[in-house]
């Protein structure tokens, strides 16, 4: 029984007590903490890493690496400090001459980035290679112009004047070897479903490269829609070099069918005469091109060419 009130008055404490319980502990828990911050330990860490280049005369063509995994020797404050973030220092890597430079062997930036970590001494780089795509910055200038083949129209409506793009060309800068496999076109899109009056819209210039600047970046679009009529119409075919396929005898026109504005039906009976497909015999593509089209009429349709071969 005297053992029993013994374990209990063990645990009976006032408030007063428990609170220099508590502030023992703390004490305790804070000495352990100070105590094993002080001391050296080994660890890996991800430093954020930048490249020091004339930003103005060069370009990336693709991601450059943002950081390198080192193993480091500090004191646990250093090391704490990095990993919750406060003051993680960027490690800077110069490049001369960037676009000869394709992969930096990580090891080999030891003594460039020991003077940048402060206190922490490197034991060693844990990333293997570092690889680096820069190329000469260089500017050109392309013509801009619209697909319309994801636009339709209400029933009985068209496109009837010619599209109008301002300004009708974009400057580009960026990398030299990705601006040099650019088309000499950039195609702008445009998606619009039953349309039956004005188009005017700011159309993105996209380009697939994050590096290339575009200016301006968005171009404005305009063309008129009013009433429309199909019209089919036989355009005289010249054929180029026809002696390449001397066994063949080529047609003298091709059926074709038009949108044509009604406003302009007169115009189009006029123009219809003048209009010329020309096809060369010599491409490996065997597609008419209209030589005179009036710019108010739009292509709906093309028959295919009926190839007669001479006995």
């Amino acid at each position: 029984m005297n053992l029993l009130k013994a374990i209990v008055n063990l645990f009976r404490f006032d408030r007063t007590n428990w609170r220099a319980v508590l502030l023992c502990l703390l004490t305790a828990v804070v000495f352990w903490l100070f105590n094993a911050l002080n001391k050296k330990y080994s660890t890996n860490v991800k430093f954020p890493i930048r490249f020091e280049y004339d930003e103005s005369l060069f370009s990336p063509i693709e991601n450059l690496p943002h950081q390198i995994n080192v193993n480091v020797n500090g004191t646990g404050w250093e090391l704490f400090r990095d990993f919750v973030g406060f003051k993680l220092p960027e490690l800077t890597i110069p490049l001369e001459r960037p676009t000869e430079v394709k992969k930096i062997v990580a090891s080999s930036l030891t003594p460039m980035l020991a003077p940048q970590l402060g206190k922490l001494q490197i034991n060693y780089i844990v990333t293997d290679t570092l690889r680096v795509q820069i190329d000469e910055t260089d500017t050109h200038r392309f013509r801009l112009y619209v697909d319309l083949n994801n636009v339709n129209f209400e029933k009985d409506f068209g496109r009837t004047s010619p599209v109008v793009i301002l300004p009708d060309s974009v400057e580009l800068s960026g990398p030299k070897s990705i601006l040099l496999n650019l088309p000499d076109s950039i195609k702008l899109n445009i998606r619009a479903n039953r349309l039956d009056q004005n188009f005017e819209d700011d159309i993105e210039i996209n380009i697939e490269s994050p590096y290339i600047k575009r200016n301006p970046p968005l171009a404005n679009v305009i063309f008129e829609v009013g009433d429309v009529r199909e019209m089919k119409c036989a355009v005289k075919l010249l054929v180029k070099n026809p002696q390449v396929v001397s066994s063949i005898s080529w047609p003298d026109s091709i059926t074709c069918t038009f949108s044509v504005p009604v406003k302009r039906l007169e115009e189009f009976g006029r123009s219809k005469k003048e209009m010329l497909l020309l096809l060369d015999a010599k491409s490996e593509i065997n597609m008419p091109k209209f030589l005179k089209m009036p710019n108010f009429i739009e292509l709906i349709k093309m028959d295919s060419i009926k190839i007669i071969s001479n006995p």
